[in-house]
């Protein structure tokens, strides 16, 4: 598959706990570490990860499972920093299932990949009630969508190993209170590292970026020719 090329699977439905496991498995034979982003529309995720992939390629390889309802603009964005990237559309439904993933991830150059980072359609609640096989989820929230969506959506907050507060640069021109947000995720979740992020000035990339490299899991396996 060409690095530019996006390869395009559409809404293949299944009993999702037994594909979840076929994809640990997968992973687990090919030394592959499998994150699950999840977030709003419009919250930052294909920026976030325009910026960190570069970051991370510098020492890893990786590739991205972009999931859509409709359309192939965000795996197009990726396609461009030269990465395999398949385009899951799920036409209409609101998360992705774990046989779809699966199935594009069986397609990947496996034996080439450190990492594969999964952004899942934009939503707060689906997507945190489905298993895709993921080592980790990580849920990003926007400075532009209220302080709180952790209490107001607690179980991706509650579920994820990484909470991502993007879009930090505006916190001076929105009415959002950071500390009442960050006291709503302690009381969901108290263990979990939050990361503040400007992907546009480059704020708090460095650090996530460490925390994505030192994930328990990561190269369960030492890849050989």
């Amino acid at each position: 598959m060409s690095s530019e090329t996006v390869k395009v699977y559409r809404d293949l439905m299944g009993h999702n706990a037994e594909w979840a496991e076929k994809t640990r498995k997968l992973c687990a034979e090919n030394g592959i570490t499998l994150f699950n982003i999840i977030g709003s529309p419009g919250c930052g995720k294909t920026a976030l990860l325009e910026k960190i992939i570069p970051i991370i390629r510098e020492k890893h390889r990786c590739a991205v499972l972009e999931g859509d309802i409709e359309t192939t603009n965000d795996a197009d964005r990726l396609a461009a920093l030269h990465i395999p990237v398949s385009q899951l559309l799920t036409s209409g439904i609101c998360h992705l299932e774990a046989k779809l993933v699966h199935h594009a991830l069986r397609d990947l150059p496996l034996r080439d990949i450190d990492y594969v980072i999964v952004e899942n359609v934009g939503n707060l609640v689906c997507p945190a009630e489905f298993d895709i096989g993921e080592h980790a989820k990580i849920v990003v929230l926007s400075v532009t969508e209220g302080e709180d969506k952790p209490i107001k959506y607690p179980l991706v907050f509650r579920e994820s190993k990484a909470i991502i507060l993007t879009k930090t640069d505006l916190l001076p021109h929105v009415p959002f209170r950071l500390q009442d947000c960050m006291d709503y995720i302690k009381k969901v979740n108290f263990g979990s590292p939050v990361f503040h992020i400007s992907a546009l000035r480059g704020d708090g990339l460095t650090a996530l970026v460490d925390w994505i490299s030192g994930y328990p899991g990561i190269h369960t396996q030492t890849k050989t020719d």
